[in-house]
C-alpha cells in the first residue's frame, strides 16, 4: 500500500454540473465551488494536476459528455492516473455506468479514483469503499426522482395550456409576459398562411416547396439561424416537402395546442420514441389561431389527393383521387409506355401482394378514364346548373326568411337576457337595502338564474344557426365559381379536380363511381 502512497499522481479533475441540480444558484458559482474544494484538497495532500475536465449543464445519466470523454481519452494516453471528483454523484449518476468505472475501468488501467466528500478512495481499504455500490444506487435513484419530478411538472403545465417546449412553433413567438404562452409571429404566419392557400389549390407539398424555394421565401431555418452546409442555402434556403407537410398538419395553427407527442424511453436513455396520439395532451384555444379549423380540416380531407405523386414522373389531373371498388385501397397510374404512348391504372394492392391474388389489376387506359370522367364531371355540374335555377328563388326566399327569423328572435332575445340581468341587479339591491329576505333573494335568484341560462342556450343556438346560414352561403358560391370554371375551360386544371372530386372508384368489372365534393340534387 505503501507504494501506491508513494506513487508520483498525475490528477484528472472532473467537475460536472447538471442543469437541474437542485443547489445550483448560479452555474459558474457551483463549478467554482466544486473547483475550490478539489484544488484545497489536492494542495494538501501534495499532488499535481494533469488538468481540469468540466462538464457545465450535463446530466449524470448520461456518459456521453465533452470533457468526461476527453478525460478517458488522457486515462486511455496514459497521461493521467488519478481521478478526483467532489463526490460520486459527479462522475455520473447511473449505478452500472459508475459501478463499472470504479469497479473494473479505473482498476483495469491502473487509475485511482478519490470521490473527497463520500471519502473514497480506491486504493485504500476501508468501509466507505465497501458501500461505495450503495451509493451509486443512491445518486441513480436521486436522478430518476428528480426526472419524474420534472416530467410531473411539465405535464401539469401542459394539461394546463401552458406551452412547454424549447423553440417556439414556425409562425409563433414567445409572450414577453408569459413564457409559456405563445402570440403569433406576424412576419411568420404570413408564410403559413400563403402554404395552407397553395395546399387548397391542389399544390404537392414538393411543389410549394419548390414554389417557395423559387420565390427566395425565407425558410424556417434562417429564421432559427441553423448552421448550413453550403453557400447557397446560407444565401436564401431552401424549403423542403417535410417541412410543408409538417406545417400543414400542425393543429397548433388553429389556436389548440396539442403537446407530449414524443418520449425519452427513460431518463437514462436519450432514445425518442412517438406517443400514441390518444395519450398525446390536446388542449383546445389557448392562443389566437393562424389557420381557422375550416380551413384546416379542409386541407387535411384533401392531403390525401396531393400527396404519393412523384415529381419525378408525369403528373396526371388524377393523382390521388383514384380508389379501389373491391378492396378500398389505392389505385396508381403506371408510367407511359414507349411503345404505344399509354399508361394504365392499376390496384395499388395487387401490385404490393401480385403472387398472393389479393385483388385484381383493375387495368384502365388512363387517358380513356380522364376524359370520360371529365365528360361526366361536367355532365353533373350541368345537372348542377339546371337543377339549381329551378330551385334557386324558392331557395333564396327560403334562406332569407331563415335569416329574418333568426335575427328577429336574436334581437327578442338580447332583450330578454337584459332584463332578466336588470332583475338579478334590483333583488340584489333590495337585499342589501332589506326589502326583501334572504330567503326570498335566493328563491327569486335561482328562478332567474334558471330562465337565463336558457335564453343564453336559445340566443347561442341561433347565433350558430345563422352563422352556418350564412357558411352555406359561403361554401355554396364558391362551389359554383368552380363548376362555372368547369363548364367553361377546355382543359380542366387541377386546382378545379381536387376541389369538385372527393375520389373516383374504380371496380373489377369496369364501373366507375365518382363521388363530387357537391350536391345535385
Amino acid at each position: 500500500m505503501s507504494d501506491y502512497l508513494n506513487k508520483i499522481y498525475n490528477v484528472g479533475v472532473y467537475i460536472r454540473l447538471s442543469a437541474s441540480d437542485d443547489d445550483k444558484t448560479m452555474m459558474s458559482e457551483s463549478i467554482t465551488n466544486q473547483k475550490s474544494l478539489l484544488t484545497q484538497y489536492i494542495s494538501e495532500n501534495n499532488l499535481r494536476v494533469y488538468d481540469y475536465y468540466i462538464d457545465d449543464g450535463f446530466s449524470g445519466t448520461n456518459f456521453d459528455r465533452p470533457a468526461f470523454n476527453r478525460l478517458l481519452s488522457d486515462i486511455e494516453a496514459n497521461k493521467i492516473n488519478m481521478v478526483i471528483t467532489k463526490d460520486m454523484s459527479r462522475l455520473g449518476r447511473d449505478y452500472i455506468g459508475t459501478g463499472n468505472l470504479i469497479e473494473k475501468y479505473f482498476p483495469e488501467h491502473n487509475v485511482r479514483y478519490i470521490a473527497v466528500t463520500d471519502n473514497i478512495d480506491t486504493f485504500l481499504d476501508n468501509s466507505n469503499n465497501d458501500i461505495a455500490p450503495f451509493k451509486a444506487i443512491m445518486n441513480d435513484m436521486y436522478a430518476k426522482d428528480i426526472s419524474k419530478k420534472i416530467k410531473s411538472s411539465l405535464t401539469a403545465k401542459m394539461k394546463d395550456g401552458k406551452y412547454v417546449g424549447g423553440r417556439c412553433p414556425f409562425g409563433y413567438k414567445n409572450d414577453q409576459t408569459d413564457k409559456n404562452h405563445l402570440i403569433i409571429n406576424e412576419e411568420q404566419a404570413v408564410i403559413v398562411r400563403r402554404i395552407f392557400e397553395l395546399s387548397l389549390k391542389g399544390l404537392t407539398s414538393y411543389k410549394i416547396a419548390k414554389k417557395l424555394t423559387e420565390e427566395n421565401v425565407k425558410t424556417p431555418a434562417l429564421y432559427y439561424e441553423f448552421n448550413w452546409r453550403s453557400n447557397y442555402n446560407k444565401k436564401i434556403g431552401q424549403w423542403h416537402s417535410k417541412t410543408i407537410k409538417d406545417i400543414l398538419t400542425n393543429r397548433i395553427y388553429t389556436g389548440d395546442l396539442v403537446q407530449h407527442k414524443r418520449m425519452k424511453v427513460n431518463y437514462k436513455v436519450k432514445k425518442v420514441i412517438k406517443v400514441n396520439p390518444i395519450n398525446q395532451i390536446v388542449v383546445e384555444n389557448t392562443h389566437d389561431a393562424i389557420i381557422d379549423k375550416e380551413t384546416f380540416n379542409e386541407v387535411q380531407k384533401r392531403l390525401p389527393k396531393n400527396i404519393g405523386r412523384n415529381e419525378k414522373k408525369e403528373h396526371h389531373l388524377l393523382d390521388g383521387l383514384l380508389y379501389c371498388g373491391d378492396c378500398g385501397h389505392r389505385i396508381s397510374v403506371t408510367p407511359r409506355r414507349k411503345k404505344d404512348n399509354r399508361c394504365y391504372t392499376i390496384c395499388n394492392y395487387y401490385r404490393t401482394y401480385i403472387n398472393k391474388n389479393y385483388c385484381t389489376t383493375h387495368s384502365n387506359n388512363y387517358d380513356t378514364l380522364e376524359s370520360m370522367i371529365i365528360d361526366t364531371l361536367k355532365d353533373i355540374c350541368l345537372k348542377y346548373v339546371d337543377n339549381k335555377k329551378i330551385k334557386s328563388k324558392v331557395i333564396n326566399n327560403l334562406n332569407e326568411n331563415n335569416k329574418y327569423l333568426y335575427k328577429k328572435e336574436i334581437k327578442k332575445l338580447e332583450n330578454e337576457i337584459q332584463n332578466i340581468n336588470d332583475n338579478l341587479d334590483n333583488i340584489y339591491i333590495d337585499k342589501l337595502n332589506k326589502k326583501i329576505t334572504e330567503e326570498q333573494f335566493v328563491r327569486v335568484k335561482l328562478k332567474l338564474d334558471n330562465e337565463l341560462k336558457l335564453k343564453q342556450k336559445k340566443y347561442t343556438d341561433l347565433n350558430n344557426n345563422l352563422l352556418d346560414t350564412q357558411d352555406n352561403e359561403s361554401k355554396s358560391k364558391l362551389i359554383d365559381n368552380y363548376i362555372d370554371e368547369c363548364l367553361i375551360m377546355k382543359k380542366l386544371s387541377r386546382e378545379l379536380i381536387v376541389n369538385l372530386i372527393d375520389k373516383i372508384i374504380i371496380y373489377d368489372d369496369k364501373r366507375i363511381d365518382l363521388k363530387v365534393s357537391f350536391n345535385i340534387e
